[in-house]
């Protein structure tokens, strides 16, 4: 833990809660804040990655964008987990739907996360690493999930470094391999938190399919994804 700003990330490690939402969109991040948390007050906005601390059903909760890819997600929550003391990192994020029983808006919660990633690199292992999420937070957000009668999937994700692929049946190997859609951040997000043993968890919304070429417009996708917003803060409620 550490009270020193880094590059990235302007407060202290008291200014963070145990448990950080981290959707990739700031504007996404400002709207949890402002719509769920009591008294959120902005922590951080260095490259205008808008960080929020307030309290949800009166314990202390954390939203912070994490940025678009790996990359990104890689070093903010490099710099939670390992500079700020948080402990818990959910991420709430869209996704594209693979599976044929996969629907617009239904909730994904990614059990695993696949990649074409080199970010394991890093570690030097003699193999492929399998990227999880935490089965603690994983078993909170099913539990609320089901509390809340929401459609949700709990499966395999796809964490890819390429939106516009030139391959166009780039995806058909990992549909016929049950993947149940592709995002860009989670796998990056669990390795770091393994590495850190630390605890995260990838909760996303379909925002459009991929193979049936459904989608929702940018405006649903920053403000109507409520339901995993709450299955989240139910979990960083019981994470407490």
């Amino acid at each position: 833990m550490s009270n020193q700003h880094t590059p990235h990330i302007k407060a202290t490690s008291a200014d963070f809660a145990k448990t950080v939402l981290m959707p990739g969109d700031p504007l996404r991040s400002k709207f949890v804040a402002e719509t769920f948390l009591e008294n959120p007050r902005l922590v951080n906005n260095v490259r205008g990655i808008q960080g929020y601390t307030g309290t949800y059903h009166g314990v202390p909760v954390s939203v912070m964008a994490s940025g678009m890819g790996m990359p990104s997600i890689g070093i903010y929550s490099y710099e939670l987990f390992n500079f700020f003391g948080v402990e818990n990192i959910i991420r709430i994020g869209s996704a594209g739907g693979l599976a044929d029983n996969v629907q617009l808006r239904d909730v994904l919660i990614g059990m695993g996360a696949c990649t074409n990633s080199a970010y394991q690199d890093q570690y030097r292992l003699n193999g492929n690493y399998a990227p999880i999420a935490s089965f603690e937070l994983l078993s909170h957000a099913v539990e609320a999930a089901k509390q809340l009668g929401v459609r949700y999937q709990v499966g395999n994700l796809l964490s890819s470094d390429v939106f516009y692929h030139a391959d166009p049946d780039f995806n058909q190997g990992w549909y016929k391999m049950g993947v149940l859609g592709v995002e860009m951040e989670a796998a990056a997000l669990y390795m770091n938190a393994a590495a850190a043993g630390k605890r995260a968890l990838a909760i996303c919304t379909v925002s459009d399919h991929i193979l049936r070429g459904e989608a929702l417009d940018a405006d649903a996708r920053q403000t109507t994804f409520t339901d995993m917003m709450t299955i989240a803060l139910d979990v960083a409620v019981k994470m407490s």
